[in-house]
């Protein structure tokens, strides 16, 4: 006897409900999965080194090492760049307290000559001061300082994922046979993952060597510091780059004025930009498979549900969504035409014929 098949639109709430109850425990925990998700992407990243090094007749255990060390060098050389940058930024910020209350009453002066109320504006600007621009900071880099100082539970799921990562691919080859759409699927994500990471690193470190030369020779103090911000923001797709531009904008005018503050966004709009949102992006959709809307969506999407590391990897955790929820059904495969800017049909994953 045939059983009875659910409407499709049933089929389709099921689904919804399901996943709003995943997301809903998503955010409820995470703290935790925050550090697991970059732990995996670190190494999905660096794990082709494995494979090279025993291609040319490295011992596993040389393989091993060397991943582990890429991947903490990794997380030790940020680590510390952060810190100390933030750390000089807090000792800097209060030689500018004078600057900063003269441009809060020009402020106030200037808009209440249009008619606004002086004590409204009075009350609106009582908070600023120059320790905001340190809590801005700290909110753009909290989610990742936060999960890097989760050293001990980061650092063991990098260890246990890179004993993993040594023996996976030979794993995945002995189940090619019997199921090659998640093989596929898990190839996919793998490859996708690796080429945007690479491709926004290139990229990053690009933007953060002319920030960084441009504002020191503009004068604008903490030059490495932005240099360091424009690369991690470079990491956030479509707003990444204003992010990056508002602290050194709002230094800058502290430091020289109107003119150094719109020099610094004059060189932001002209370097920043024309790399991170005209060409990045076009080489970035490329290599992942996904249409600007949908990478704009996806920062959102995950910046609301794990943070400010959810805006930093929203471009791998959507692959990684789509590799587990479209690739890996062929019945679903086609919502990959929808979901990039190209119009071929997905190609069917290769089936091995050993």
């Amino acid at each position: 006897m045939q059983q009875p098949v659910l409407p499709r639109g049933v089929i389709v709430l099921l689904g919804t409900a399901c996943m709003v109850v995943v997301v809903a425990g998503m955010r409820g925990v995470a703290d935790l999965i925050g550090p697991v998700f970059l732990a995996l992407m670190l190494t999905v990243t660096v794990s082709p080194i494995t494979g090279w090094l025993r291609r040319h007749g490295a011992p596993v255990w040389v393989a091993l090492t060397a991943m582990i060390i890429t991947v903490n060098l990794i997380l030790i050389g940020l680590g510390a760049a952060l810190a100390v940058s933030v750390a000089q930024l807090i000792n800097m910020m209060p030689q500018y307290a004078a600057q900063f209350a003269e441009l809060r009453d020009s402020l106030v002066q200037g808009l209440g000559g249009l008619g606004i109320s002086a004590a409204q504006l009075q009350d609106a600007v009582a908070g600023a001061d120059p320790n905001t621009v340190v809590n801005v900071i700290e909110s753009l880099l909290g989610g990742l300082a936060g999960t890097l100082s989760s050293t001990f539970f980061l650092l063991a799921c990098l260890l246990f994922m890179c004993l993993d990562a040594v023996s996976f691919p030979e794993r995945l080859r002995a189940t090619t046979d019997e199921r090659p759409q998640v093989v596929g699927a898990f190839r996919s994500f793998a490859q996708g993952t690796r080429r945007y990471l690479w491709v926004s690193t290139v990229f990053g470190l690009i933007v953060a060597v002319v920030d960084t030369l441009a504002l020191w020779a503009l004068g604008v103090p903490l030059p490495l510091l932005w240099g360091l911000l424009s690369f991690i923001t470079n990491y956030i797709p479509n707003i990444g780059f204003v992010i990056g531009l508002i602290p050194p904008a709002l230094l800058g005018l502290l430091q020289g004025g109107p003119e150094l503050m719109l020099a610094v966004i004059a060189v932001y709009c002209l370097v920043n930009f024309v790399i991170q949102s005209v060409i990045q992006p076009k080489i970035v959709g490329n290599a992942v498979g996904l249409s600007a809307t949908v990478s704009f969506l996806s920062l959102i999407f995950w910046a609301w549900v794990l943070g400010g590391l959810g805006a930093l990897l929203a471009i791998p955790l959507t692959l990684l969504a789509k590799g587990l929820l479209v690739d890996i059904d062929p019945d679903t495969r086609w919502v990959n035409v929808l979901l990039s800017s190209d119009t071929q049909p997905p190609s069917e994953p290769a089936r091995s014929t050993s």
